[in-house]
């Protein structure tokens, strides 16, 4: 039963409530599904290094270098469904106020320079890469080829501008700015 803003107080069972999900072709199920296997995967490299510093007095060498790469990649997969369900980080008081046609505006404007910024990044990344490639570079720890790393940088930045490119088409074709538009 859904639960009105007025109602929300009154009711002792109503916790929060959760908007819909935009209409998207690719489900926002799959960064949602790739962000909770990282976080389990990071807490259970992180209690095992626990477990082992204090058993051993000493720590997995690798367990830092695999956690910042998936970190990154959570960072990555989460800010994509945070773009598409306008979550992101944003000045609410300004976004939010005036006219629905100046709120519509100013999200197109802001969309288009973050859709550059993350088409920009998949660019730079993509060359970091090459360039990780093309010498040869090995990560500290492990001492594999850092461009294993790397390489999700330019795939997850060009997954982002294609959310962000389907915000825009929302917008455009829509009439309305509103959330998740």
């Amino acid at each position: 039963m859904p639960h009105s803003p007025d109602k929300a107080a009154d009711d002792p069972d109503f916790v929060v409530a959760v908007p819909k999900d935009p209409p998207v072709k690719v489900p926002l199920k799959i960064e949602d599904w790739i962000s909770v296997l990282i976080m389990a995967v990071l807490a259970l490299i992180t209690f095992a290094n626990v477990l082992v510093r204090y058993f051993t007095d000493g720590s997995f060498a690798w367990s830092e270098e695999i956690s910042v790469f998936l970190l990154i990649v959570l960072t990555m997969t989460a800010s994509a469904t945070a773009f598409v369900r306008n979550q992101h980080i944003r000045i609410e008081a300004y976004a939010d106020s005036g006219a629905e046609s100046r709120q519509r505006k100013l999200a197109v404007v802001v969309n288009t320079l973050v859709l550059l910024f993350f088409l920009l990044l998949t660019i730079l990344s993509g060359r970091m890469v090459y360039d990780d490639y093309t010498w040869g570079d090995t990560s500290p720890a492990i001492g594999i080829p850092n461009w294993w790393y790397t390489v999700w940088m330019p795939v997850l930045a060009l997954g982002i501008s294609l959310r962000i490119a389907g915000i825009l088409r929302r917008l455009l074709n829509s009439g309305t700015g509103g959330p998740g538009a």
